[in-house]
């Protein structure tokens, strides 16, 4: 093989490879945006769930009166935090961000408090598991 056969083999490999590197960057960005999607309407569709949730998580760690008051009101709170947020995800889908709400669904580790923007604010009766210990 002569030294311009081999040089537009190079050429040539060289160009496939880039491609492939360059499609799986296209491909994260755009399963990126197909996660965020998800959890935007997933978030604005289930942000109710925090109701029961809270009721139920409170009413454990007290009691059932304190659950059923407390944990009313707080889970309505966090409904409206959780349905505003899935809303600001589905605008924001197109922009790669941080996740907005851990854990990212009401369902995922149910017996853990919601955490908006990273935050770990302390307060009583609140409940982050190990993976969400505030670091």
């Amino acid at each position: 093989m002569n030294k311009k056969n081999l040089f537009t083999a190079c050429v040539l490999c060289s160009a496939l490879l880039s491609t492939g590197a360059a499609y799986a960057d296209e491909h994260s960005y755009l399963s990126g945006v197909g996660s965020k999607i998800g959890q935007g309407l997933a978030n604005t569709a289930t942000g109710f769930i925090e109701i029961p949730k809270n009721i139920i998580n409170i009413s454990h760690e007290q009691n059932a009166f304190v659950g059923v008051t407390w944990g009313l009101l707080r889970g309505v709170i966090e409904t409206v935090s959780r349905t505003t947020v899935g809303v600001a995800e589905l605008i924001t889908a197109p922009i790669p961000t941080d996740d907005f709400i851990t854990p990212p669904y009401v369902w995922n580790r149910f017996s853990e408090d919601s955490r908006y923007f990273g935050l770990h604010v302390p307060g009583y009766w609140t409940t982050y598991g190990p993976l969400d210990d505030g670091e």
